[in-house]
């Protein structure tokens, strides 16, 4: 290795490492045989440079020492790129990053550009894996900038102990440009991909359900990680595995038998059925012949191996499995313990020792301690036989060796239990690996009892070897009496016992770094920090026992997506990006042709699960409640003006004037979603055709229960069924052609809005003898059956007039039906399933289009309506599940003054009946007066809203892109007329 330098003189060397604590130990352990090392403040406060004479191949050198902390740059994107309203989040995927030194960094930038402009050399002490070579050429881009002509050396080392460090100064190597470029593309990849997806998935959802879990729900961010979900997709598959097992009775044979010698326990060769007449047979069998013959014995030698040598992985692993330390708080005492010089370095997938390591030495200084020393003393003395060299594990990533002590230490003041803990661990585990595997001898007996195979098995120990000093593992056995090939005796018992399958546990935390390194799901040095990022996130927690459990949270974005198809919570595509990286880092692939087709890739997967994001809403719907706030779902690209001058923190946008337009949709329609498809014929366009799907039992026969419609007005199949959702055809058992008219039977005529709340028939005679039954709240209900035909009503017991048929908004109540007399001096009111319950079984009382209309379906509607029992319906569904669309936009603040619904105001309130409100009359009944206040408390203060999206009755309806309309039909409480238009002015 040829040294350049500049000229005759001492070549000023300017030395970085990777955090302050570091370059103290290096100029320390450089600085000894000079005698003299002095120490001044940089730029930065917390990095000082220590400066010192040292000689490097024979030259005459004077270091100076200083260091960054951690990385010293950060991948972004450009300011019009980074707010989150800026964008398309789809846009991310090809928009433009810069690497730049973040203003908390400034200082230290400033401090290597004044030392680099007055030295000759840069050595650099990053850390020896990926990471570390990132960062030393994010120092290089710094130092070279302000001085070009540097000469740029690599120190290499695993250890903060003198023989590393100046094994590792005397034979420098240049910095590893492969490494720094995979890192560079798993950045630019992780910011892409988690950016897009996280901007997604929170202004989707984050206002859109009421997330319980997380606190304050309003500041919670709903993030994506490349890494983050594969590993969160391992603990909602083993709870979902959890949740799916049905437990199953089994039926085994068991045997034992005692002699002077002790007690042996014979396990069925079969090991159980599932079949209990079978194992009742093959038990009787045994029962009737019990006599037990030996037919084997076997004995063998067993070794237990010692483990293989300490990688960063099996660390975090044993940690957690013997002391229940959390992985990423191992990593942070693990990290002191290496920057104190008492372990090497910490990161390593490395499992096998060099052959040019001096283990002796290192097992050397542990002879002094007093709990492993005269173990340690005993491995060195070549009469016990003790030493074995350390086993292959067959990694190896020819940066740094397995952990292992490096500095002998009984236990330093400043340690915590932990360090102490860990420290032992380390050193234990490192004796053990140089150690004979234990030996032991087995004996298996066979024995037959009328035709079935039994066996035990017993152990002893003949030599303990590395279990005398690796007290974390055991090896126990049973001792067997004494059989002989031919013995027969009759069992002391011999019984059929039962039972029942288990489900698997919930992963530890040691199974769960087991799964993540082996489907290669981050690195050594980033495993822990995924997990930490889930339990910060609320996507799932851990318990007393380190295992993990899924929050409601965890488990609906898991659940959307794995509805959508896409499997991006399997560890699948993060393997084959790991595997990218790894070809990076080795040249058989460009950083560019990574970044290309890894964004390609994971953008076609984004655009896709934007299209289905249906299925992430109904995922959070099945958990969580659905949120009165305004629901940001457009996500589309807006363009800030200007910055709020009043405010100085928000964005001021471009908004549209409000329209209160609303095209209401056929009450059969069971779904409905946007097509790409634009309509040729409507105008003002484009005006996109829509999906419908309808109920087979709500349509004639003749029509098709998929259509592809449009609401323009072109489409007169969808007009036709409009028309005959008015008149709740599906309740007649004849249906006319589709160019016929058609009028209910019994329904008034009048306005559609009335017609379609109060289709209730006249009082009628009964036709078949039935008397009335009459409740013991005073209502009566009468029911009447016909071929094919069956409607039914209840009077008021006062008035003898029909009654109409309301849904309560109280808190108490809310989604309850009740029956209200017309007439505004009456009243009178019953609850419709105390009418249930007084009519003859299986003749429910039957409501509109004679559909019936018990408590427990509309209550169990409004709970999958995304209220989870709040009181709230969720966007796209009525109490009596009716749909409508809205086109994009933000929601609807505020609600009917009368019912309490915010899909409609007073105005627009359809009518509940003629002798429902006056304008300024108030329901006698106390239960309208309840729902009248509930419904005013939900305008102002969202207690009683149901969701954007259908009305109180359930009917859909398409809503004018824009802000929402503030304010309700004072007399009906519908938001999409005000009183003036009111169907009931008058009434």
């Amino acid at each position: 290795m040829h040294h350049g330098g500049g000229g005759g003189g001492a070549i000023r060397v300017l030395n970085v490492a990777e955090k302050p604590s570091v370059a103290k130990s290096v100029a320390e352990i450089l600085s000894r045989p000079s005698g003299g090392m002095r120490s001044r403040e940089g730029r930065s406060r917390y990095n000082r440079v220590f400066e010192f004479d040292y000689s490097i191949g024979g030259r005459a050198c004077h270091m100076l020492v200083t260091s960054v902390t951690g990385h010293l740059m950060e991948l972004e994107f450009d300011d019009r790129f980074r707010r989150w309203h800026s964008c398309d989040p789809a846009d991310l995927f090809h928009a433009p990053v810069r690497k730049s030194v973040p203003q908390d960094k400034q200082d230290i930038k400033r401090t290597l550009e004044e030392e680099a402009r007055k030295c000759q050399w840069l050595l650099l002490w990053l850390d020896c894996d990926r990471e570390g070579e990132n960062i030393a050429y994010e120092v290089i881009d710094i130092c070279a900038g302000a001085n070009s002509r540097l000469n740029i050396w690599r120190a290499r080392f695993s250890a903060l102990i003198d023989r590393e460090i100046h094994e590792a100064v005397q034979h420098l190597d240049r910095p590893n440009k492969l490494f720094a470029d995979a890192v560079d593309a798993r950045q630019e990849i992780d910011l892409r991909i988690g950016a897009s997806f996280t901007r997604f998935q929170t202004m989707l959802l984050k206002d859109a359900f009421v997330l319980d879990d997380t606190g304050d729900d309003r500041n919670i961010i709903l993030s994506y990680g490349p890494c983050q979900f594969p590993t969160l997709g391992f603990i909602v598959e083993r709870f979902w595995e959890i949740q799916a097992h049905e437990p199953e009775e089994f039926w085994t044979i068991n045997c034992s038998h005692t002699s002077d010698e002790g007690t042996a326990s014979f396990g069925w060769i079969r090991g159980h059925l599932f079949d209990y007449s079978s194992a009742v047979v093959i038990y009787e069998m045994c029962v009737e012949e019990p006599m037990a013959t030996v037919q084997n014995v076997r004995n063998q030698e067993k070794l237990k191996y010692p483990p293989y040598p300490l990688s960063t992985i099996e660390l975090q692993k044993r940690a957690s499995r013997y002391f229940r330390m959390s992985s990423e708080h191992t990593m942070k005492v693990a990290e002191e313990l290496y920057q104190a010089g008492f372990i090497s370095y910490p990161r390593t997938e490395t499992d096998n020792f060099s052959p040019n390591t001096d283990l002796h030495s290192i097992v050397h200084e542990q002879v002094a301690h007093p709990n492993w020393g005269t173990y340690a003393q005993r491995l060195l003395d070549p009469e016990a036989r003790l030493w074995r060299n350390p086993s292959n594990g067959g990694h190896d990533d020819k940066a740094h060796p397995p952990i292992h002590p490096t500095k002998f230490s009984a236990g330093e003041t400043n340690w915590t239990d932990n360090h102490k803990k860990l420290y032992e661990l380390v050193v234990r585990h490192f004796l053990a690996c140089c150690s004979q595997p234990a030996v032991g001898a087995e004996t298996t007996v066979e024995i037959d009892i009328a035709g079935e195979q039994f066996n035990a098995s017993g152990r002893v120990v003949l030599a303990k070897n590395y279990l005398d000093v690796y007290r974390f593992d055991s090896w126990g056995g049973t001792l067997l009496p004494t059989y002989i090939i031919g013995q027969q005796f009759v069992p002391t018992t011999l019984t059929l016992d039962s039972g029942m399958t288990r489900p698997p546990p919930l992963l530890a935390e040691a199974d769960l770094l087991g799964c993540m390194d082996k489907a290669g799901i981050g690195t050594d040095a980033t495993m822990h920090d995924h997990i930490k990022k889930l339990l910060d996130r609320c996507y799932a927690t851990k318990d007393a026992n380190t295992r993990f459990s899924p929050t409601n949270l965890g488990e609906a974005l898991v659940m959307g997506y794995d509805e959508m198809g896409y499997e991006l919570w399997k560890p699948y595509l993060r393997s084959m990006m790991e595997a990218d990286m790894k070809s990076v880092s080795i040249g058989t692939k460009s950083k560019s042709e990574v970044l290309e087709n890894c964004l390609q890739q994971m953008k076609a997967c984004f655009l896709d699960a934007r299209a289905n994001k249906v299925k992430l809403f109904d995922a959070m719907g099945t958990f969580f409640a659905r949120s009165s706030r305004p629901v940001n779902e457009t996500q589309n690209s807006i363009e800030t003006v200007r910055p709020c001058a009043a405010c100085n923190e928000s964005e001021m946008f471009l908004k549209q004037r409000p329209c209160r337009n609303v095209v209401w949709l056929p009450r059969s329609l069971s779904g409905a979603a946007v097509t790409d498809q634009v309509c040729p014929t409507c105008a003002p366009g484009p005006v996109y055709k829509i999906q419908f799907k309808f109920r087979r039992r709500d349509i004639p026969p003749n029509f098709d229960v998929d259509h592809l419609g449009c609401i323009g007005g072109c489409d007169d199949i969808l007009k036709e069924l409009m028309e005959l959702s008015r008149f709740g055809s599906h309740s007649q058992t004849a249906t006319p052609a589709r160019n016929q008219s058609q009028t209910a039977s019994g329904v008034r005529q009048g306005s559609s809005r009335q017609d379609l709340h109060t289709s209730f028939h006249p009082a009628v005679q009964f036709t078949n003898g039935q008397t009335p039954v009459v409740n013991p709240q005073g209502f009566r209900s009468t029911h009447t059956q016909s071929s094919g035909n069956a409607s039914g009503q209840v009077q008021c017991t006062s008035c003898r007039e029909p009654c109409v048929l309301r849904t309560a908004n109280t808190e108490a109540n809310r989604g309850r039906k009740f029956y209200k007399c017309q007439n505004l001096a009456c009243g009178f009111f019953a609850w419709e399933d105390d009418v249930e319950n007084s009519a003859p079984r299986g003749r429910g009382v039957r409501g509109r289009g004679g559909r019936s209309s018990t408590r427990q379906s509309s209550a169990s509607a409004g709970r999958r309506g995304g209220t989870q029992g709040r009181g709230r319906r969720g966007r796209g569904r009525n109490a009596d599940g009716m749909m409508f669309v809205a086109a994009t936009g933000e929601p609807v603040h505020g609600s009917c003054f009368i019912c309490g619904d915010p899909t409609h105001f007073a105005n627009n309130s359809a009518p509940r009946g003629r002798g429902g409100r006056g304008r300024r009359g108030r329901s006698s009944s106390r239960q309208s007066s309840e729902s009248a206040s509930a419904g005013r408390r939900g305008g102002t203060q969202g207690r009683g809203r149901r969701g954007r999206g259908r009305n109180a009755d359930g009917m859909m309806f398409v809503a004018a892109t824009g802000e929402p309309v503030y304010g309700s039909c004072f007399i009906c409480g519908d938001p999409t007329h005000f009183a003036n238009v009111c169907p009931n002015l008058g009434r």
